[in-house]
């Protein structure tokens, strides 16, 4: 599916139309069967809600079922706590490195430094032509960033890190072609869909992760789809588990009134 240069009218053309199954089990029913091909799609929620795992879910069950291979770009973790976590969950990513099936990167640590002292398309660029040779090494079709940009950063730089993110989601979906998604981390207490005010409005589609309490107190993993561009979806609120070796599971639509201990944009 990747190309060295840019992805022709009618190349992008036949993406549009294409739909690439998640692989997350309950989530294609319910949007249309999965993503748009060559598409950006955003998770986003507050720390520790879910949104790694989901991404890790996509890129596997993309691998070891559909046959296509992933590139992961850990940007706030070490390639070996990656590993490691991932490893305490069930999956060897050595393993599935090893077969071909992903890789693992982490840019730079000086990344945040060096978007403070340069142009940010400049270094979107850089990334994205990196991005491009590794995807055409892999052949990979998939692609997650994790998160989007780096998450410690002062007020004065967010419109270099809105610029930054501009820059990097369009020319991926012009220039590589893979089918992406890219996290990002909500403030707590905020309520705001994403971090800097810019990343809902490039993805084509949002799904919000949080955690949620019932009234008898117990608590729930749920998942707001707030968007899904070209899609016959309406917005709802999900309840998923996260299972070992399996990853994310979506299960039914959640009707009762619940408590959100963690922001979510929608309760019922």
């Amino acid at each position: 599916m990747a190309t060295l240069g840019a992805v022709s009218y009618d190349r992008y053309e036949s993406l549009f139309y294409e739909t690439s199954p998640t692989g997350i089990e309950g989530l294609d029913q319910l949007i249309g069967g999965g993503f748009i091909r060559g598409r950006t799609y955003l998770i986003s929620g507050e720390t520790g809600t879910g949104k790694t795992l989901i991404s890790l879910t996509f890129l596997l069950q993309g691998a070891l079922k559909f046959g296509e291979p992933g590139i992961y770009v850990s940007v706030d973790e070490t390639y070996e706590q990656l590993v490691m976590g991932a490893k305490r969950f069930g999956w060897d990513l050595e393993e599935l490195r090893a077969k071909g099936l992903i890789e693992v990167l982490v840019p730079e640590m000086d990344l945040i430094e060096r978007l403070r002292e340069k142009d940010p398309t400049a270094i979107a660029k850089s990334l994205i032509a990196s991005l491009r040779d590794y995807v055409a090494a892999l052949n990979a079709q998939r692609l997650v960033i994790d998160p989007i940009a780096p998450l410690v950063t002062l007020d004065k730089d967010v419109q270099v890190l809105r610029e930054y993110i501009r820059v990097l989601v369009m020319g991926i979906e012009r220039e590589i072609g893979t089918t992406n998604i890219v996290t990002t981390e909500i403030p707590s207490g905020s309520t705001a869909i994403s971090r800097y005010g810019v990343e809902e409005f490039l993805a084509t589609g949002v799904l919000v992760t949080g955690i949620a309490r019932t009234r008898d107190g117990n608590f729930k993993r749920v998942l707001f789809i707030r968007k899904m561009r070209w899609s016959p979806v309406s917005p709802g609120l999900y309840e998923f588990e996260i299972v070992p070796k399996e990853g994310v599971v979506v299960k039914s639509q959640i009707k009762e009134p619940l408590m959100p201990v963690t922001f979510l944009p929608f309760v019922p």
